[in-house]
Formats: C-alpha cells, sequence, structure tokens
C-alpha cells in the first residue's frame, strides 16, 4: 500500500507534468468533455465545460476539473474567496470576475509548475487582486478565518487525509463562511486492483471515497445546511477500463451496482462554534 508522502509524490509529478502542457494537449487523448473516442488518460474525462462562465481565461483551463464550483458558490463582490488546488487559475479568475475590484481571491497549489502558470496568467489578465500560493492544502499557508467562500474542483480526491482538509477549510473560513466544492465520490465497491494503481489514483478514481462516508467527514468537521447542488455520474470508456481490467472484469463492473459520480456540494461554516471543542488544547481544530 502507498504512504501518504508517496501518494502525494504521484499527484505531484503528474500535475507537474499536466502544468506544461496546453489543454488541447490533455485532450488529446481523446478524453475530452466533448469527446467520443477516448484513448487512455483518466484526467479529462470528467471535465465540465467552462467557456459561457465570465471571467473565463482559456489559457488556464486546462480540462482537468469535474464540475464549475464557482457557478454554485454562491460568491459576492467585495468577498475573500480561496480556491483549494488551483492549477493554472481557472476557478480563481472566474471567482475574480464575482469578487471584483474590492474582493480577492487566492488560490492554493502545492505543485510549483502549477503556481508558476498561474501566476503568468495572472499577469497577462493584470489582476492585483488574485493572488497564488504555494503549499499543502491539508496545511493550508491561510490565517484562520480568512475566507468568505472556499472553492475547490476536483482536487479533494487526491488528498489522503480528507478529514485534515475539511478541518483546514474550517478553521480558515470566516463565521457564517461556507464552501461550495466539487469532487469524485463512489457509490458502491470499486476493483481492489485500482487502488493499487498510481494512474487512477492521480486522475480521480481510485482516491475517491464513499459517498456517505465523504458527506459524513464534512459534518464532523462541524459544518450546517450540507446540500449536494449537482449529482452527476461518470462513465468511464471501455477502452480506458481495459487498461487496468479484463474483459470479463469490465463487464462484472458494469453489470455492478457501483456508480462513480462527480458532486458539488454545499455547506455552511456556523455563525457561531457550538461544538465546545476549540479551546487551546482540545486538539480537534
Amino acid at each position: 500500500m502507498n504512504t501518504n508522502a508517496e501518494l502525494k509524490k504521484t499527484v505531484r509529478d503528474k500535475y507537474a507534468e499536466i502544468a506544461n502542457q496546453s489543454k488541447e494537449q490533455n485532450l488529446s487523448s481523446c478524453c475530452g468533455a466533448t469527446s467520443s473516442c477516448c484513448g487512455d488518460d483518466v484526467y479529462n474525462i470528467m471535465a465540465d465545460d467552462y467557456s459561457k462562465l465570465e471571467g473565463y481565461n482559456p489559457e488556464a483551463d486546462l480540462g482537468l476539473g469535474c464540475g464549475l464550483p464557482t457557478e454554485f458558490a454562491k460568491i459576492k463582490e467585495g468577498d475573500t474567496v480561496i480556491d483549494l488546488g488551483s492549477g493554472a487559475g481557472n476557478d480563481a479568475f472566474i471567482a475574480r470576475r464575482l469578487t471584483g475590484e474590492n474582493g480577492k481571491v487566492i488560490g492554493i497549489d502545492f505543485t510549483e509548475p502549477m503556481i508558476a502558470r498561474a501566476r503568468e496568467n495572472a499577469e497577462k489578465l493584470g489582476l492585483n487582486n488574485v493572488e497564488f500560493r504555494q503549499g499543502d492544502i491539508e496545511d493550508m499557508p491561510v490565517t484562520s478565518n480568512k475566507a468568505d467562500v472556499i472553492v475547490s474542483n476536483c482536487v479533494l480526491n487526491l488528498v489522503p487525509n480528507k478529514h485534515k482538509v475539511f478541518s483546514e477549510i474550517y478553521r480558515v473560513l470566516k463565521p457564517g463562511g461556507h464552501f461550495s466544492i466539487s469532487d469524485i465520490v463512489l457509490e458502491g465497491p470499486i476493483p481492489d486492483k485500482w487502488k493499487e494503481v498510481a494512474e487512477l489514483y492521480a486522475g480521480c478514481v481510485s482516491g475517491a471515497i464513499q459517498k456517505k462516508e465523504y458527506l459524513g467527514i464534512i459534518e464532523e468537521s462541524g459544518f450546517k445546511n450540507i446540500t449536494l447542488q449537482k449529482d452527476k455520474t461518470i462513465t468511464i470508456p471501455d477502452d480506458i477500463l481495459a487498461n487496468y481490467l479484463s474483459a470479463e472484469e469490465i463487464t462484472e463492473f458494469k453489470s455492478g451496482t457501483t456508480r462513480i459520480t462527480s458532486i458539488t456540494v454545499y455547506a455552511d461554516k456556523p455563525a457561531k462554534d457550538d461544538r465546545n471543542c476549540c479551546e487551546p488544547g482540545s486538539g480537534c481544530c
């Protein structure tokens, strides 16, 4: 079994490679959202179309998301927004269009080439209130009670310790703040061999957890008003499945009850913390 450090290295290495490619190169595997031919990559089969959203910047869109969290995030002018796993800046720039000049957008990514590309894109756009910080979202380089809104697009499934990430989201949000996160979750078991395939982990599939567990972690972290804003089934084409499963295993998988889904989930941080666990030394916050 891979350790958390090994899984993080897998993700960092793969997304550093992707950061140096164009969206067209990433989609050349034929696994883009509008493609029907499909090749052997699992990074782009979940992407939604951003092109009609205000603030969209094609150079920042690498086709790696699995939803449109900014569309659901209730971002207001003047808000401080944090984008977790900000990549080349796609969601951050759309969030900036909503916050306006009086707001602030902070993107966090732990892949250095992604940070470099996002900063270059921000420079080209002349945006002085969009900032990109290199860091691990399990230990965010952000002070507590900073953000009005947190968004993230197909990133938390790549993080080994999801409890820690949601604890960090709670810490960083202002009281009364909220998040809207798009992510990949499961309903039913996935083949055991997938859990050992690094390519599928970095491609978001084997790193996903059960939807019920995912929503449970959010509730355990202290969030309220947990709402599914979107729930979309993801279908992995047969020629991609064939890289990991035999013909018999593909038939068994497709005839089973397992569902791979892209969800967008919303939740509020209460304006008043009633958990009685945030005193110094309590160890839960």
